[in-house]
């Protein structure tokens, strides 16, 4: 199958110390604080394992079951769910890239344990079955019984333990996967070509994407037999016919089910499965259109197109959120279409970020943009939603979507302060990418030294009067010797005006001025330096379906008016500088970004970063109304 681009090994990219850094660090000390024994707990007991002795020094559950009930993971990990054990699958994964990033010996060790100690629930089991739920669940299903998502759960155990095996290089967890195929494949082997469709239109969560992975390491038959039983025809022929077999279904339901699609079609090749996930994106994006933080779900929901205005309820889903994000990164690879890393940048500044407490490091399992919105934050262990496994996930994995190749070198996706090193294919030449951000999204307005030196010297560059209108990104080249290749920037989807690029102080011709991609083709020496100016404006994007309300954007930056309800706001949002102006721009050492407050309004409302909020009720959506249509009460007869 060829690709447009191709992604680094996680090990290659590293994050830069700053407010973003911190928030990764702040996951990764999570995922590390929660113990085996709570992790391991409701294995044990299915097993029959929770006074098991073990030896060689790791942890059992008799060596742990002294902590108390008070740590115990409740919630949707309690021993009373049926969802239990699927954070699990989620814990491994991220666990497996924060190992790849960084080679934490202690996160790598840790992880191992777990492995080990779920093969041993495995062998008890029988060498097949594994979960944290009895094997009847499974029968429940086909019987037409309800059961709450043993698919799903599984699925996100599955996906743990492959990504144990592909990014940790755990060759047991690809064992697991092995025995747990070996149980699946003799359960679908004794239902019917209907028994199957009902049970995958009962619940199917995204097996057909670990089987389809699983395949594509061993290339035996009986896996892509396997595989082939999980495609769901029924959804997957209507998308393929242009029908939206989307609206008022559950998101995360068809999600998973087209990352397996995708999957196939890398491991197989069969161009069925490719338009598949094309049409997809066609019924869940294209033609439906999104909120201004990229979701086109509310309450789990899909919205319809033309109806978004009634459901502004809940908000989306973080699940929804980062799935939705890694199916644009499959289409980045296949098509290298600047879109799909426009969309992934709304969905992780006004998703991952917003969804994360900045300070505590928990997830809001809703994000809502309807008047008087509030964000509703899990605890550390008493909660255990569905989205908590998803917040491990997506704040482990920052690095994946900065830097990506293709046949002619390194193209920049995303602005994020980080480092890349590689090498040159052909060659043998150490080659190091270095980006930081200067004015922009970045810091995330937090105190730095640089800022500091900023105020106090005075051989320093003068500081801009007011808030810089764009955001300038510094990207330093490093060659071990003379090296050719392309370098491709992403010029994003909010730039105002033409893009400026400097390379070595030197601007360049033809600076792009729209988005997409913009090209430097050079021999590379060993140090040169680019600089790129994006050019940003205070944006009001229309509601689709309601074009008279709208969100306030600042270059990819949705902003949340601090006010518990609806407010008429009376102007033009052609012209949103008139609406909103500036607002506490600058604080100490650094440039407050996304700060406005109303103008000329009767009601007076500070806006900043929806990532921002934390516990504050907000709207995001505001109706805006010319002063010629304003009622006049003084005309009344």
């Amino acid at each position: 199958m060829k690709t447009s681009f191709s992604d680094f090994g996680p090990e290659q990219t590293k994050l830069s110390q700053g407010p973003l850094y911190d928030r990764y660090q702040l996951n990764k000390d999570y995922v590390m604080r929660l113990t085996n024994a709570n992790l391991l707990r409701s294995f044990y007991l299915e097993a029959g394992l929770w006074s098991y002795s073990g030896n060689g020094g790791t942890t059992t559950a008799s060596s742990t079951s002294m902590e108390g009930p008070e740590r115990w993971h409740w919630g949707w990990e309690s021993v009373t769910c049926e969802l239990r054990g699927h954070f699990m699958g989620h814990w491994l994964s991220a666990a497996a890239r924060i190992y790849a990033q960084t080679k934490d010996i202690e996160m790598k060790a840790k992880a191992d344990t777990i492995v080990a100690e779920l093969a041993k629930c495995q062998q008890v089991n029988g060498g097949g079955w594994l979960a944290a739920f009895p094997e009847t669940f499974m029968q429940r299903l086909v019987s037409g019984k309800w059961v709450w998502a043993p698919h799903y759960t599984i699925h996100k155990l599955l996906m743990g333990l492959f990504d144990m095996y592909k990014l940790a290089s755990n060759e047991q967890a690809l064992s697991i996967m092995k025995g747990m195929a070996v149980w699946f494949d003799r359960w679908t082997g004794s239902l019917t070509q209907e028994q199957l469709d009902e049970l995958l239109d009962m619940e199917t969560g995204g097996m057909l994407e670990v089987w389809a992975d699983l395949y594509g390491v061993t290339g035996e038959e009986t896996h892509r037999r396997l595989m082939m039983r999980y495609v769901r025809w029924r959804l997957f022929n209507r998308l393929l016919a242009g029908e939206d077999v989307l609206t008022n279904k559950h998101a995360n339901t068809q999600i998973p089910e087209i990352l397996g699609a995708a999957r196939v079609y890398e491991v197989t090749g069969d161009e069925r499965f490719r338009r598949i996930v094309e049409a997809f994106w066609e019924c869940a994006v294209t033609m439906r259109g999104y909120v201004a933080t990229g979701a086109g779900d509310d309450g789990e929901l899909w919205m319809p197109a033309e109806g978004m205005a009634s459901r502004l309820g809940a908000g989306q889903e973080h699940c929804c959120n980062y799935n939705m994000m890694r199916l644009a990164h499959v289409l980045l690879r296949w098509t290298g279409n600047a879109e799909y890393a426009d969309y992934w940048e709304r969905r992780f500044v006004n998703g991952v970020l917003a969804h994360q407490h900045g300070e505590t490091g928990m997830i809001s399992y809703f994000l809502g943009v309807g008047p008087g919105s509030r964000k509703v934050w899990g605890s550390e262990t008493q909660h255990f939603w569905c989205c908590h496994g998803t917040l491990v996930q997506a704040n482990s994995a920052y690095e994946s979507e900065i830097y990506m190749r293709d046949e002619a070198g390194v193209v920049i996706t995303q602005w994020i302060p980080s480092t890349l090193s590689f090498e040159q294919d052909g060659t043998t030449v150490g080659i190091e990418i270095v980006q930081d951000g200067q004015f922009g999204l970045y810091p995330l307005n937090k105190w730095s030294v640089t800022g500091m030196k900023a105020i106090t010297e005075v051989n320093k560059p003068s500081i801009p009067a007011s808030r810089p209108d764009r955001f300038l990104y510094r990207v330093t080249v490093t060659c071990g010797m003379e090296t050719e290749f392309s370098l491709k920037l992403r010029i994003p989807w909010w730039v105002s005006g033409a893009a400026s690029i400097f390379v070595n102080g030197e601007l360049q011709k033809a600076s792009p001025v729209g988005p997409g991609f913009y090209e430097l083709n050079r021999r590379w020496s060993s140090k040169d330096t680019i600089v790129v100016e994006l050019p940003k404006r205070l944006m009001a994007e229309p509601l689709p379906g309601a074009p008279e309300m709208v969100a306030f954007v600042d270059g990819p930056v949705v902003l949340a008016g601090l006010t518990e309800e609806g407010h008429l706001l009376i102007g033009d949002a052609s012209k949103p500088e008139t609406l909103l102006v500036p607002d506490r721009e600058r604080n100490h050492s650094w440039w407050n970004a996304g700060y406005y407050r109303t103008n000329g309004q009767s009601s007076n409302i500070r806006f900043v970063p929806l990532y921002e909020i934390k516990d504050e009720a907000y709207t995001v959506y505001f109706t805006v109304t010319p002063i010629e249509k304003t009622p006049n009460t003084n005309d009344r007869p």
